[in-house]
């Protein structure tokens, strides 16, 4: 007999020896306890034999919490008490629980230590899409909830963060019922790439939820690649099937390329030679399911080559789109696992276990032999598997005497392999599983079957419990009475009792538990069963089970109908709690392709959880101390004397290893449980169709549906939605909070948009009058059976149609069928012209084929409108004829187009502020046009009271996205340049770091800028700086007439003293910042000015003016205006300044040039320096800056802007202050007359109400002189334009060769693709150009091919390129030669020429533009429009 079975015996014998039943009490409580959310303490009391009163208190250096303190008993008692605790000051303390039981002769306490922690809340983000484009909005929805998914209310604030550069901040978000839903807007060219969504919670914890953005085109149809997850060794063909599907479920017809491919883990080199890759190419039409499916042979692929660990097959296939399947190769033919089986065995309890057997790919084998043995049991048996696969056994225990038992199961016999290289030896996996006994002193058991998968949510779970009991410990007890816990997320969930009757000599058996299975216990349910003997022994056990993940609101979704046309009406069902708030949202099916691991699920929701399971939990040191003791006494005892001494088994386990029970004894036994709970880290992350007859198909969102509903008090909410008009399959989900039921996720439904048939249009972008193009209209019939369709366009007297083949009334479809009708199209009229092609079915007895033509019920006419862009001959070029014209005033023009009356003075920038310049805006520079002038108008109609909730709201939109454009030009060192940092080729600018740093100090009143930027650029400035407190000049500045043609530091250092003067601070903080200039500010600058020649300086003077009015010294200020004023230029009562070297201006007919950029600069300083007096202007000032106002108006252009960036945004700058100062808030109406030498004459009213109105007319005799008075009162701006001309020859400041590559066609061959190369030079009278844009038109029905237009960013001079509509823009800092392809996409007859426009971005008065290509003398256009 070995020690232990002595031990156990003497144990035992001892205790027989003493049976009554003493009181005693246990306590229950969840050693780590969460504030704000209900916890429950279970007591125990039994034996009692007087009224005692029970108490509970949490305890701490702090002080002492009573829980509760009002329990009385006086009987036996199994109760539970629930409390909550309040918010701590702190995350998580370590506190005593304390229990005190009194009675009249008894009084016994008790405490061990538990962690209270704050409740964390689980925080998500919901967005609609996680992939998005450029320009698009973002909309996401915050939700809160607590750890068992019901909702909180609490503050977050929301950072929105691409990459390092914080964009977007909400403050002290307040969540309604634990949801909030915002949106925002992508600018036209955001960083791309990985974006997050940070939300900081109240505890300071951070949740995180990542997007991206990039350019990406929706997939019409999924590429589905079926491949097998494995294979084995012995494989010798592999099964790929290939399928192509459109999102509204229909087969692509097409041609699949398949290749199937070895690929290694790492790089492999045998015999010095790179070992090549074998491949299998696959090249064949689809079936009419939109598949294709081919068995491979493998053995290309050399499976069975041992030095080849690590090897999988790859499969990709192509239709349209790319898909990517991968087969991995197993040297396993066969693979043993338990699928349930205990991790304790009980002496005298049969062992249960599972074993199930699959091959090397995963699939179940059935109706083979599985052995099965376990030595220390004597146990071996063989069993055949069932049809799954499985095999059930059980084990016999009452021999085994060790304290483990192993069970080992195999399927056959390990064949053994000795070579490492070339020996391929099959493997069957054995399975191998050890349990360790369980501990009683008295040899009772009780033992909780274990359970294959999770438990499903919404049903009873019968629990089977085995027992066996020592009758002798029993002694007479009639019934024993077995507790039971719950156990889910760290809390106490459900109790209760068995009572199992007690009968004479039945001491084994077993008995069932019943178990709801809800969401309260999921995701992992902990079963504590245990009962204490009559001699105060206990014995139980432990049991976890999986539950599925199932949510508290249960919540569904459907359509009415479920299959629906375009632009049809579809109701969408959502059932919920009553009283839920749901938050909807449908997208195109496409949207999801995009990355569907990204999606909402229960799953993906209980992954929140700080935990799941319980754990060990670390008590304190005196805690530890205790429970490293041995529950039972271990005393030498002597046996016929003979001593024995008591060993226990390390491995062997007692109810305390499951319970973790702490037994005190005294005159009253307290048993204090502390069920273990470990936090881990948070994871951040009646309705009937009405039949529509025809759809007419232009609405092609991807989101469709994002709204937010209450359901009813019936837990039922109806949403009305028109169908969008994208053919494709909707999927729609609903998330749905109620304070009572808590979270719920719908399942997905979907609502397929379909026609039985429709058509697609196939035309180019534009064309220039007088070119002919084929429109193609093809119909497809997606209908089981034959239709007749009648094809029809629209006719129209904006364009001649010619049918290509002879006209037809009808066309016969069958199912999957398609039919193509063409039409020779020559526009006629200028614009954007309507194409509206209309397929409807007939009724017909003409048979289709061999059957009848049927006519759907619904869809029965389907019709497409297109438009196209038809674009006038010669080059579009605007000139601007612009007045203010006061009450009383006359004035005669000739024009050739149009007239406009903004009511105010900055009515048509106000309209415009997104399309100032009539020229790209593609660098830090001319973003800022975009972003600074939105300040301006917002402060302008702030001061004057017309600032609407519209233009508000599209002022701020404007200015989000230019801040978000403005972040692509930023460096690391927080300084900006023209086009960013590009991977620190470039340095950062003085210059427009300052503009930037201003612009952003003055939008913050407005819109949320990040103070990092602000910071980071005043650094940047500030380590700039020199000694003498002059800034040095720091990188490129594309424009060298920005200063006035003046390269000097005093220049450029007035001007950061202006940007820091006009960021709102106090002045006298701007002016003692550490940046601010000193030896080398205004002072110095004025000094300077004044010892060079008269003129030398106009610009440095300009800005000297508005310094020293922003810094407050008004005798400067005056000093400076006076000589300014000695070299202003006055001519027809307007004022302003030019520059000594500016560029000869060219002379045109009938209309002034545009001044340059730099003399409308300098004259806007100067009207600032006028309007910035103090206190206020005097009338002399505003009179001056009157004069230099009806100038600088006249150089506007028809949007409001100017020449270029920088004078734009000065003079909007100064035009707002000066329309500030002199707004006259009442008054008479102005009313304007226009009238024509002929009969032609209308009236225009200005007044208060519609002074924001752009009031514009259209001249119906071109060329023609009208006549223009104003009556009233007040003043009236007056704009006539002039568009397209045909091109004159004159003399540019560029030369321009363009060719075509090849040059020369060969006549048999025709040619859709050509290289168009370009060389550009500057022949100007400057030294240099500014920066120069190259603007190549593409040819009618021709595109760019976008990575050869991309690749010239890899020269060095060229800064940026860009594809907008049909033109290629290049952005050129030197002149140079380039060249890129351009190809076909729509065929184009009787082809113009295609116009190449050379400018100087900010002196736009030098241009070259010539129709350089598509007439070329080396070739000639075709008349089926193939170049060659």
């Amino acid at each position: 007999m070995g020690e232990s079975d002595l031990f156990e015996l003497i144990s035992a014998s001892l205790k027989w020896h003493y049976l009554p039943c003493r009181a005693s009490y246990m306590v229950l409580v969840p050693s780590s306890l969460h504030t704000e959310t209900p916890e429950k303490s279970c007591l125990l009391l039994r034996c009692l034999n007087e009224t005692v009163t029970v108490s509970a208190s949490l305890e701490s250096t702090k002080g002492k919490r009573s829980l509760f303190n009002d329990l009385i008993a006086d009987k036996d008692l199994f109760h539970c008490v629930s409390f909550t605790l309040p918010r701590s000051s702190s995350f998580e303390d370590e506190l005593f629980f304390s229990v005190q039981i009194k009675g009249p002769t008894h009084e016994f306490s008790k405490r061990t230590t538990v962690l209270v922690k704050n409740t964390e809340s689980l925080v998500f983000i919901q967005t609609d899409k996680q992939i998005y484009t450029p320009g698009q909005s973002v909309k996401f929805r915050i939700v809160s909830v607590d750890k068992n998914f019901h909702p909180l209310h609490e503050l977050v604030s929301l950072l929105y963060d691409p990459g390092m550069n914080r964009i977007m901040q909400w403050q002290n978000i307040q969540l309604e019922n634990g949801l909030k839903q915002l949106s925002f807007s992508l600018s036209s060219e955001p960083i791309k790439g990985s974006y997050k969504i940070v939300i900081l919670k109240q505890s300071g914890i951070k949740t995180e939820h990542s997007f991206t953005v990039e350019e990406f085109v929706l997939p019409k149809f999924e590429v589905r690649v079926k491949v097998p997850k494995v294979i084995t060794v012995l494989d010798e063909e592999v099964n790929v099937t290939v399928c192509g599907i459109y999102t509204y479920g229909k087969p692509v017809p097409g041609h699949v390329t398949m290749s199937i491919c070895r690929k290694y883990h790492y790089s492999f080199y045998r015999f010095g030679r790179n070992l090549e890759v074998p491949c299998e190419e696959v090249s064949q039409k689809v079936n009419s399911h939109g598949c294709i499916m081919q068995q491979v042979k493998t053995s290309v692929f050399q499976l069975k080559e041992q030095n080849f660990q690590t090897m999988k097959l790859q499969v990709n296939a192509k239709i349209t789109e790319e898909g990517t399947g991968v087969a991995g190769r197993r040297k396993t033919l066969t693979k043993l696992t338990f699928v349930k089986v205990d991790s304790h065995f009980r002496r005298g309890i049969p062992f249960f276990g599972q074993v199930c057997l699959v091959d090397g790919k995963g699939v179940p084998i059935p109706d083979e032999l599985i052995s099965i043995q376990a030595n220390e049991a004597n146990y071996s048996s063989n069993a055949t598997t069932d049809e799954h696969g499985l095999v059930q056994f059980s084990i016999d225990t009452t021999n085994v005497t060790d304290s483990s038992l192993t069970v080992s199961v195999y399927h056959k016999e390990q064949s053994p392999c000795f070579s490492y290289y070339y020996c391929m030896t099959e493997k069957h996996k054995q399975a191998y599983h050890t349990a360790n006994h369980v501990f009683s002193l008295s040899k009772s058991y009780v033992y909780l079957e274990a359970v294959a998968g999770p438990l499903p949510c919404g049903q009873i779970h019968t629990i089977q419990a085995h027992y066996i009991l020592n009758g002798q410990v029993l002694g007479e007890l009639k019934e024993l009475v077995f507790y039971y816990l719950i156990m889910a997320k760290g809390s106490i969930i459900r109790t209760g009792v068995h009572i199992l009757p007690l009968e004479p000599g039945k001491l084994r058996g077993c008995f069932s538990m019943s178990v709801p299975v809800e969401s309260d216990i999921a995701p992992i349910a902990q079963l504590l069963l245990y009962a204490i003997l009559p001699d105060g022994e206990v014995f139980g056990d432990f049991a976890k089970y999986e539950v599925e993940n199932c949510l508290p609101n249960k919540v569904d979704l459907s359509f009415h109908p479920t299959r629906s046309l375009p632009a049809s009406h579809a109701h969408l069902r959502v059932t919920a709690s009553p009283q839920s708030l749901c938050a909807l949202r449908a997208v195109d099916q496409s949207v999801l392709l995009m990355k569907p691991e990204a999606e909402l699920s229960p799953a993906s929701l209980y992954n929140l959880l700080p935990a799941k399971d319980f754990a060990d939990f670390i008590h304190s040191s005196n805690q530890q101390k205790e429970d490293q003791k041995d529950c039972i006494k271990r005393d030498n005892v002597s046996i016929d004397g003979l001593m024995y001494s008591s060993v226990s088994h390390s491995n062997e386990e007692d109810v305390y290893s499951f319970m973790r029970v702490n037994v005190f004894f005294s005159s009253i036994a307290i048993f204090i449980v502390a069920l273990p709970f470990v936090e881990y880290n948070e994871v951040i992350e009646n309705f009937r169709v009405q039949p529509f007859t025809e759809t007419v198909r232009n609405y092609f969102p991807e989101t469709w549906i994002w709204d937010l509903v209450v359901v009813n008090s019936s837990g039922v909410a109806e949403v009305g939605a028109t169908v969008p008009d994208t053919i494709t399959e909707w999927k729609a989900g609903a998330l749905c909070l109620s304070s009572g039921a808590g979270l719920g996720l719908s399942p997905t439904a979907s609502l397929q948009a379909f026609q039985p048939f429709f058509l697609e249009l196939t035309m180019p972008y534009s064309v220039i009058r007088g070119e002919a193009f084929t429109l193609k209209a093809t119909v497809l019939n997606y209908l089981p059976k034959c239709i007749r369709v009648s094809v029809q366009l629209e006719a129209s007297l904006d364009f001649m149609a010619i049918p290509v083949e002879k006209d037809q009334d009808s066309y016969c479809l069958c199912s999957n069928g398609r039919q193509t009708v063409s039409w020779l199209v020559t526009p006629k009229s200028l614009g954007n012209v309507n194409f509206s092609v209309s397929a409807e079915t007939l009724q017909s007895s003409e048979l289709c084929g061999n059957e009848v033509a049927v006519v759907p019920e619904i869809g029965r006419k389907d019709t497409v409108v297109k438009l196209l862009l038809v674009e006038p001959e010669g080059i579009k070029k605007e000139y601007a004829f612009n007045s203010l014209l006061c009450a009383s005033g006359k004035i005669i023009v000739v024009l050739t187009s149009h007239l406009s009356f903004p009511g105010d003075i900055l009515g048509s920038a106000i309209k415009n502020t997104q399309n100032l310049l009539q020229m790209p805006y593609g660098c830090g520079e001319q973003n800022m046009v975009l972003f600074a002038p939105n300040i301006y108008v917002l402060k302008y109609l702030n001061e004057t009271h017309q600032l609407t909730q519209e233009i508000k709201s599209k002022a701020i939109g404007y200015l989000n996205a230019g801040y978000q454009r403005q972040l692509n030009y930023k460096h690391r060192d927080g300084s900006y340049s023209a086009f960013g940092d590009q991977h620190g080729k470039k340095k950062g600018n003085t210059w427009l770091t300052a503009f930037v740093l201003k612009s952003l100090a003055q939008a913050r009143a407005f819109i949320f800028i990040d103070e990092t930027h602000i910071t980071q650029a005043l650094t940047w400035l500030s380590n700039k700086q020199k000694n003498d407190g002059c800034f040095k000049s720091s990188g490129s500045l594309l424009n060298n007439a920005i200063k006035g043609g003046v390269e000097d530091e005093v220049t450029l250092s007035t001007y950061i003293t202006i940007a820091l003067l006009e960021i709102p601070l106090p002045v006298t903080v701007a002016q003692h910042h550490p940046v601010c200039p000193h030896a080398c500010g205004p002072e110095s600058a004025w000094k300077t000015t004044q010892e060079e020649a008269h003129g030398s300086h106009v610009y440095t003077k300009a800005l000297l003016a508005y310094a020293f009015a922003l810094a407050g010294d008004q005798d400067k200020r005056r000093e400076i205006l006076k000589s300014l004023e000695e070299e202003a230029i006055k001519e027809h009562n307007a004022t302003h300044w030019e520059r000594p070297q500016k560029p000869k201006a060219s002379v045109e007919h009938l209309y002034e040039t545009q001044a340059p950029s730099a003399e409308v600069e300098m004259t806007s300083y100067v009207l600032l320096a006028y309007l910035t007096a103090q206190p206020t202007p005097t009338s002399e000032d505003l009179t001056s800056a009157t004069h230099i106002v009806k100038w600088i108006t006249k150089q506007q252009n028809s949007q409001g802007g100017f020449s270029s960036t920088q004078d734009t945004v000065v003079a909007l700058h100064a035009l707002s202050i000066y329309g500030a100062a002199t707004f006259a808030g009442t008054g008479e109406a102005a009313l304007v007359t226009i009238q024509s030498s002929g009969t032609f004459s209308t009236k225009f009213q200005v007044e208060n109400t519609n002074r924001l109105l752009l009031q514009q007319v259209s001249l119906p005799d071109i060329p023609g002189e009208y006549s223009i008075n104003v009556s009233g009162e007040g003043c009236v701006y007056i704009q006539a334009l002039k568009y397209n001309v045909f091109l004159e020859k004159k003399e540019s400041a560029f030369a321009l060769q363009v060719q075509t590559i090849p040059q020369i066609c060969d006549e048999l061959k025709v040619h859709t693709s050509f290289q168009v190369s370009l060389e550009v030079s500057y022949t100007g009278s400057r030294p240099v150009s500014n920066m120069v844009i190259a603007d190549v038109k593409m040819i009618s029905g021709f595109i760019p091919l976008k990575p050869t237009v991309k690749m010239l960013e890899l020269s060095s001079h060229v800064s940026r390129t860009e594809v907008s509509n049909n033109h290629v823009l290049i952005y050129v800092e030197q002149t140079l030669s380039f060249s890129f392809t351009v190809v076909q996409d729509i065929p184009v007859r009787d082809l113009k020429p295609a116009i190449v426009k050379v400018y100087d971005y900010y002196e736009t008065g030098e241009l070259l533009i010539k129709p350089c290509y598509g007439r070329h003398p080396t070739y000639k256009v075709e008349e089926d429009g193939h170049r060659c």
